[in-house]
């Protein structure tokens, strides 16, 4: 006997997800994510279904009315297995566990991910989208359900059989990698993937490869720290196609912000979602080049259209409602005047620690950058909030949502995004109290006896204990693995703490030869290999108000190194929560700058003119 339309609805009416909250009316017969779900499928002996998507995604919308909306389909699925309800934005290291695992059945990868699984969690097929009529290739979803119900009650054994060996060569690979050591690219490696990057440029239509094009943030970040290491032709891709993406149909005039990606190589006919990775890593971009107009206008896109009034939402829907019907992209066609006429797309308003450290970095770098918008008073608000509503005393909480918290562990990104954010915005502003912050949460996350990684992965022998690296596919956003190394060089040098810039390496070492191979997804390893390999330098200026000198310093940030401009006070404060580069550097009566590049210092100066001769020398 299937559960009732209240105590269905209940089980996900609750939950801290929108994109859980969106399915609640069903009649499909939906847990979240937990052991109860795979003890209830144990007990009746069925398999279970894992569906996978976030709130932001056009298809898992059509796929949800489509067909989990339909009575019919509702009814066959709560007959055949058991059904969970997963937000990929929330459980991250779920996501990745059944991705691999769904790349044994399917080439197509994405969302909505469709997953059928044994009661011990092991995948024995998989698809993305299915509709409810076989078409296009693809085949019918009842059909499918049936057919998985079929092979569970008549070959139950092959299919046992065949997922667990699965999971277990998918489990030995997994440990493979983590314990495999690269070693860290040379200059000449690195000119190789810069060159290798620049043959996938679509020399017609701009970006990288054909379509969908997507907006790779990590990449051209890469490329950037780069081309300040090796001035050359990396910064002139990066200035083309930054500047192909404002011009095309992916940028939104009106409001700001970049749209998730395009169909078209041409990037016309965008998907119309608008993420916050995507819009703090070009934020970041467009700021390190110093595109102030574009830098500005997604500032106001975050503080204006990203905002939950506490931290930034994950995401913006592609639809809305226009005319009374659901509309893809309609509401991003209207004009200014237009807009304020109807309902903009729903927010995601779930608050993710790790996208918001990457909005916190991006701000920095914004605010360093001289963009309008006030991006400092942002970024400090933001990491404000985040300390005193995302860490507890049992750790980092991964996301909430109006002051609820998702039982969702916290994993590498959470841990290494935010702490990468609150040193960027404690250099760039000059206050101690944020680094002293992320040396906490670093500290947290390299605990030996962190536990981290979903427990139900967990108990079902999916993962292992310990902070969860979650998905290290960099094309969107950096890994959860490039955020912690960047954050640990970052603290390394500000500490003079060798042993942190080693350990830094470690957390991208498994994926260092795949990084050479595949550069135009794992951007965030590449950027941090080019920062590691850049002379560590610093610059620090002390001093009471602005001057032409701190102005000088504050814009200087090349890669891998450390600008901070502060006032004797807040030099004894960096001093006090363990930051050397200040020790000996407390009293100036006049604005003095101190330049130094590994270890051996220049003499300090008063003058903005001999600083910029320093700097170019």
């Amino acid at each position: 006997m299937m559960a009732t339309g209240n105590r269905q609805t209940n089980r996900l009416a609750g939950a801290v997800s929108p994109y859980l909250q969106s399915h609640a009316h069903q009649e499909v017969d939906w847990y979240p994510w937990g052991e109860e779900a795979f003890a209830e499928a144990l007990r009746r002996d069925v398999p279970v279904l894992i569906s996978i998507g976030y709130r932001t995604c056009h298809w898992c919308h059509v796929m949800s009315r489509e067909s989990f909306d339909d009575a019919e389909i509702a009814t066959l699925l709560n007959e055949s297995v058991v059904s969970i309800k997963v937000d990929r934005e929330e459980h991250g290291d779920v996501d990745a566990t059944y991705l691999a695992q769904a790349a044994a059945f399917t080439g197509q990868l994405g969302w909505p991910l469709t997953v059928f699984a044994t009661p011990a969690g092991q995948a024995f097929y998989a698809a993305t989208y299915l509709p409810p009529e076989a078409r296009e290739g693809l085949p019918s979803f009842p059909h499918v359900i049936n057919a998985v119900s079929q092979a569970w009650r008549e070959n139950r054994d092959e299919v046992t059989h065949s997922s667990a060996g699965l999971v277990k060569a998918l489990g030995k690979a997994r440990s493979a990698i983590a314990r495999e050591t690269h070693p860290l690219p040379s200059r000449e490696d690195l000119a190789g993937v810069v060159a290798q990057i620049g043959h996938q440029e679509d020399p017609v239509a701009g970006g990288f490869g054909t379509a969908p094009k997507f907006p790779l943030a990590p990449v051209l970040n890469f490329l950037l720290s780069y081309g300040e290491l090796v001035p050359g032709a990396s910064s002139e891709v990066v200035q083309r196609t930054l500047a192909t993406y404002v011009n095309s149909d992916l940028y939104d005039e009106v409001e700001g912000g970049f749209f998730r990606y395009s169909t078209n190589a041409d990037f016309s006919d965008p998907h119309y979602e608008r993420m916050l990775v995507d819009n703090a890593g070009l934020l970041l971009a467009y700021s390190r080049i110093g595109d102030l107009e574009t830098a500005g206008s997604l500032v106001s896109f975050l503080t204006h259209h990203l905002s939950t009034g506490t931290g930034f939402a994950s995401g913006q829907d592609s639809e809305s409602r226009i005319d009374g019907r659901p509309s893809e992209g309609g509401y991003y066609l209207l004009g200014a005047a237009a807009r304020e006429r109807v309902t903009p797309p729903a927010l995601d308003e779930k608050i993710l620690t790790g996208w918001n450290g990457l909005a916190l970095e991006a701000l920095a770098a914004a605010h360093r950058a001289g963009v309008p918008g006030n991006p400092g008073e942002a970024a400090e608000e933001l990491a404000r909030w985040l300390w005193d509503n995302h860490l507890s005393a049992t750790g980092l909480l991964r996301l909430s949502r109006d002051g609820s918290a998702s039982s969702a562990p916290a994993t590498l990104e959470d841990y290494g995004g935010f702490a990468l954010g609150l040193l960027e915005v404690g250099c760039a502003l000059g206050k101690a109290i944020y680094v002293d912050q992320a040396a906490t949460l670093l500290a947290l996350a390299m605990e030996g006896d962190h536990e981290g990684v979903d427990p139900v992965l967990v108990a079902h022998g999916l993962a292992t204990p310990g902070l969860s690296p979650g998905d290290i596919s960099e094309g969107a956003s950096p890994s959860g693995a490039s955020l912690m190394a960047l954050a640990l060089l970052r603290l390394s040098h500000l500490t003079s703490a060798p042993h942190l810039r080693e350990k830094a390496l470690t957390y991208v070492s498994p994926y260092l030869s795949h990084a050479v191979e595949q550069p135009l997804g794992t951007g965030g390893v590449l950027r941090f290999v080019a920062e590691f390999s850049a002379p560590e330098r610093e610059l620090v200026v002390v001093g009471e108000g602005e001057s032409e000198l701190s102005a000088l310093a504050r814009s200087w940030n090349p890669a891998g190194a450390l600008s901070l401009v502060v006032t004797p006070h807040q030099a004894a404060e960096f001093l006090d929560v363990g930051c050397t580069i200040m020790e000996g550097r407390l009293a100036a009566s006049t604005p003095t700058a101190y330049l130094c590049e590994r270890g051996t210092c220049a003499l300090p100066v008063t003058d903005t003119a001999a600083l910029r001769a320093q700097l170019t020398q």
